[in-house]
């Protein structure tokens, strides 16, 4: 548990943003809890087997798949991309919700439109991270939201190495698990394959709205 994460008892407002803040639909719900969640006020740690030894040195990012040139950014041309930020609620599958992030990175329609753009047969995506050959999958249209982006700061801070940093994905749209932590390579395919978490039960989408947690 991250206590210096920790949030008051106010749930913080989309209305409070910046106006070059991007601010997540969800975000802007009378009701922003989805059904079986509940606020946590903290932020929790969790992950399928402890975080990766990453060297921002050795660090790469790679783009590749059904799309019309592959791409590839250390972490010194990765700093340079134009910067997104998106205020945005964050959805566990294991239950918790925690409402009102401010991130910062490079939008995922960004980094696509470096790579030339996606094919028309690429339908979804495939998102690696660096922790022992992890992967999840999501759909191409909740990958290119305008409030999806590659994270490196969260609130204002670098997110920490427990949290996915030094960048990880982030899509809003979806339950966390598909916010693929210390994201190594996104993968643009034409047809749906399981990730670590669906081969073992978990929904190949995962909306929350509709808790699509485990199954199909």
């Amino acid at each position: 548990m991250d206590r210096s994460k920790t949030q008051g008892k106010e749930v913080p407002s989309a209305d409070a943003q910046p106006a070059d803040v991007i601010v997540s639909p969800d975000a802007r719900r009378a009701e922003r809890v989805p059904p079986g969640q509940s606020r946590t006020e903290k932020w929790p740690v969790l992950d399928a087997s402890g975080p990766p030894a990453i060297d921002l040195k050795s660090w790469r990012l790679r783009l590749g798949g059904l799309v019309a040139q592959p791409a590839e950014w250390n972490w010194d041309d990765f700093l340079k991309l134009p910067r997104v930020k998106v205020f945005a609620d964050f959805h566990c599958v294991t239950r918790w919700s925690r409402l009102g992030n401010l991130w910062e990175g490079v939008s995922t329609r960004e980094l696509i439109a470096r790579a030339g753009g996606a094919r028309p047969e690429a339908h979804f995506v495939v998102a690696y991270g660096y922790d022992r050959g992890w992967t999840t999958n999501l759909p191409i249209e909740h990958f290119l939201a305008e409030d999806s982006l590659v994270a490196i700061l969260h609130d204002g801070e670098p997110i920490a190495l427990e949290h996915g940093g030094p960048a990880r994905l982030v899509v809003p749209e979806l339950y966390a698990w598909k916010s693929a932590k210390w994201l190594a390579g996104i993968e643009l395919v034409e047809k749906d394959r399981p990730g670590f978490w669906e081969a073992n039960g978990y929904h190949m989408r995962g909306d929350p709205w509709t808790e699509e947690r485990f199954g199909l």
